[in-house]
């Protein structure tokens, strides 16, 4: 079963979030942090309510995006890759990341989200989705790395995205 995005449930993977408070964040509320690249800066710019859809799944703190790559190209996109940290990704902001699945149809997805301490177990969802896997947090620190994996079906041996972002987790 995939999950698809509605208002329903934005608001129910908010109330699921744990620890983290519900978000209405509207368009214009989302930041773009500093050392975003031009890619993801243009990219945030141009869809402000996929942005803050995203950013509400994640939860109230996190109003500011720190990446948001289109993958596997920018040509051939089949899923995006979201990074939102709060505070204007201050170094002591904890990090949320989304994967959404751009294909139209129910895909294998992994998101990991990890810290660079060996001792923090790393945050992860997978399954089959048709809308995106997510959302994972993680505590601030280590400058850490994202994975974005997309396959067809879990038996299969190929990926349509394999990708890790390094450096996404707020340093301190």
């Amino acid at each position: 079963m995939g999950r698809t995005i509605t208002t329903a449930a934005i608001a129910l993977a908010i109330t699921a979030a744990g620890p983290f408070a519900t978000s209405s964040h509207a368009a214009d509320d989302i930041r773009i942090g500093p050392g975003v690249d031009a890619e993801s800066a243009a990219y945030a710019q141009a869809h402000p309510e996929k942005v803050a859809a995203m950013a509400n799944l994640c939860g109230a703190e996190y109003d500011t995006i720190t990446l948001a790559l289109r993958l596997p190209t920018d040509t051939n996109r089949l899923g995006t890759l979201w990074v939102y940290g709060g505070n204007g990704a201050a170094s002591d902001q904890n990090t949320c990341s989304m994967f959404d699945n751009n294909t139209g149809g129910a895909k294998w997805m992994k998101l990991q989200l990890c810290d660079n301490f060996t001792s923090t177990p790393c945050a992860v969802d997978e399954g089959t989705f048709s809308s995106y896997a997510g959302p994972v947090w993680q505590k601030p620190g280590g400058c850490g790395t994202v994975t974005a994996l997309m396959k067809s079906s879990s038996s299969s041996s190929t990926y349509l995205i394999n990708r890790v972002a390094k450096n996404v987790t707020n340093c301190n």
